[in-house]
């Protein structure tokens, strides 16, 4: 859930050579005492379920879902301070309320379309977009009937709370908390803004004409990696991905090859189809298409951990402490989402989409004649749109359910076609 710097750039130094430099954890500011404490506790939990596997060792994704959802002890499930300055990552919803008030507009089209509408968001993190989102919504008379947030983390929840209360008071009673999706049907939209990349990850290689899976054990009392021959379902999505390389570039992964998959995509996109019965689904993250999520630059991976401000490659790193991402092959969300029953309604930039749902108004109606808040404005639009920060990085999805309207967000600019 975080974006950073070179990683994201193939051009000059190559990824391999950026990845080393920050591949250094002694650099890493240490954990105060009681941090570590924790991360101890965890670690002796993910030590136990190695244990218990007859070869000792638990595939990559196990360790990372422990590592970040393990109940009171995982990254996003303790209660350390994950957002802002003064966590580890910054998102787009806390470096301006231009951003959600764009998303509003895209959500106020599908909720003026549908009866008994219903937002729902996933992973609310600070709670600050659910605020800015309800009173936007508010200002342009759509308010949905309930604003769901899925969120596993009762941390997280007390936190998003204490944002509404704060800066959106008079809605919070709109506002409902799951830990399971809805039982029922409901019509609208639903919103995943840096979800997808904190799902836990597979990591493979190509060796020896054969595909590996990372595996995660112990040794010593510390954790190491091994690399073990995949079974049958890790090697047929191997497959799949060249399949789609090889429709797309005409190549293979080459020997050697280490990257990861999201093996989760496909059960969460169906278990959104069963629930929503008409709208429209955004998801919003860094990722690229098929080609060049696997590209011969990036032989790898795009596996990153992130901890105050600090990006490397070390997911061993005192485990509940800091986050571990991964990015989006979003040609892979594309198919997943077609096979579960969705209509693949845009893919485009970050930068197009705010700049289709109407970033410049915005702009306008925000200025004042106070030289210091235009600086202001100007430069969290700038990390908004540019290239070089977040405009083109992250990438918009558009997935529709029994809806035919015109989703603005994607008349800028739609780059289905290199999906």
């Amino acid at each position: 859930m975080a974006f950073d710097l070179e990683v994201f750039f193939i051009e000059g130094d190559s990824i391999d050579t950026i990845r080393s430099m920050m591949n250094d954890t002694d650099v890493l500011p240490e954990p105060a005492e009681e941090a570590k404490h924790r991360s101890r506790t965890l670690c002796a939990q993910i030590k136990s379920s190695c244990k218990a596997e007859p070869n000792g060792s638990i595939l990559f994704s196990e360790f990372m879902r422990q590592a970040l959802y393990s109940p009171n002890l995982g990254y996003y499930s303790g209660g350390l301070q994950k957002f802002g300055a003064s966590g580890d990552f910054v998102t787009a919803p806390e470096i301006s309320p231009l951003f959600s008030q764009c998303l509003a507009r895209q959500v106020v089209d599908v909720l003026k379309s549908v009866d008994n509408p219903v937002v729902l968001e996933f992973g609310a993190g600070s709670g600050v977009m659910a605020a800015e989102l309800l009173i936007e919504l508010e200002r342009l008379e759509s308010l949905p009937e309930q604003y769901l947030i899925m969120e596993l983390s009762a941390e997280l929840q007390q936190r998003q709370l204490e944002t509404i209360s704060k800066t959106a008071a008079h809605l919070q009673e709109r506002v409902v908390w799951l830990d399971v999706l809805p039982d029922e049907l409901f019509n609208g939209v639903v919103i995943a803004n840096e979800v997808l990349d904190a799902m836990p990850v597979e990591c493979f290689r190509k060796m020896g004409g054969n595909v590996e899976v990372m595996m995660i054990g112990t040794e010593s009392d510390a954790f190491t990696t091994e690399y073990k021959k995949a079974g049958a379902t890790v090697v047929n999505r191997i497959k799949t991905i060249e399949s789609r390389l090889q429709e797309s570039r005409q190549v293979s992964l080459p020997e050697g090859y280490c990257s990861e998959y999201n093996p989760s995509i496909m059960p969460w996109l169906a278990s959104i189809y069963r629930v929503l019965n008409r709208g429209l689904v955004l998801l919003i993250d860094y990722g690229y298409p098929v080609a060049e999520y696997y590209h011969e630059e990036r032989k790898t991976g795009t596996l990153m951990c992130h901890y105050q401000h600090r990006a490397h490659t070390n997911p061993l790193w005192y485990p509940g402490l800091q986050d571990i991402t991964a990015f989006v092959d979003f040609t892979d969300v594309a198919c997943s989402a077609a096979e579960a029953g969705f209509d693949i309604r845009g893919y485009t930039t970050q930068a197009a989409f705010l700049m289709a749902s109407g970033l410049d108004e915005l702009h306008q109606l925000h200025l004042t004649d106070d030289p210091k808040q235009q600086i202001m404005l100007a430069q969290q639009i700038k990390t908004l749109t540019l290239p070089s920060e977040m405009g083109e990085r992250f990438k918009v999805m558009g997935l529709t359910k029994n809806f035919d309207e015109t989703l603005r967000g994607f008349a800028l600019l739609d780059h289905r076609n290199r999906l």
